[in-house]
């Protein structure tokens, strides 16, 4: 179920990516410029397939893409599920493959993002002091660190 992410796989992870972000980051970021003139999927997909992001790509795929965990080195950048299939587990599985195949042991969540940050914690990574700002906001990401 999951499996390394490929380039046929791009306008679904870009779809993903682009409704997740809307819903979740538009209430805390306020930027309907940004969530709908800027983020589109055409242009996230070719953001993916350009750079070597999509070979740290690993997707939940049961006959349909539905969620999606990118890993370099340490850290999780991202981990998004389809807003349909939440609660269904794919984010618990997505993370536990991490965890079982990577040394994964930081990610950064933006610090209103709680519901993030609950799941995170729940699957062993704890809130630390270290904060940013995300880039060209003001709102904080704050650092998450796997305990051993």
């Amino acid at each position: 179920m999951i499996r390394k992410a490929t380039s046929t796989d791009l306008s679904r992870i870009a779809e993903i990516l682009v409704f997740v972000k809307r819903i979740k980051f538009r209430p805390i970021f306020k930027d309907d410029d940004y969530s709908f003139n800027e983020l589109q999927v055409i242009p996230v997909a070719g953001q993916y397939g350009k750079a070597d992001i999509l070979d740290n790509i690993h997707v939940y795929d049961d006959g349909i893409v539905k969620g999606l965990i990118r890993i370099e080195g340490e850290e999780i950048v991202e981990l998004y599920v389809d807003y349909f299939f939440q609660d269904q587990g794919i984010g618990s599985a997505l993370i536990e493959f991490a965890k079982k195949n990577y040394p994964v042991k930081f990610l950064w969540a933006i610090e209103k993002n709680t519901d993030a940050i609950r799941f995170y914690s729940a699957h062993g990574f704890k809130v630390t002091n270290e904060k940013k700002f995300e880039e060209g906001t003001t709102e904080y990401l704050v650092k998450l660190e796997r305990k051993n």
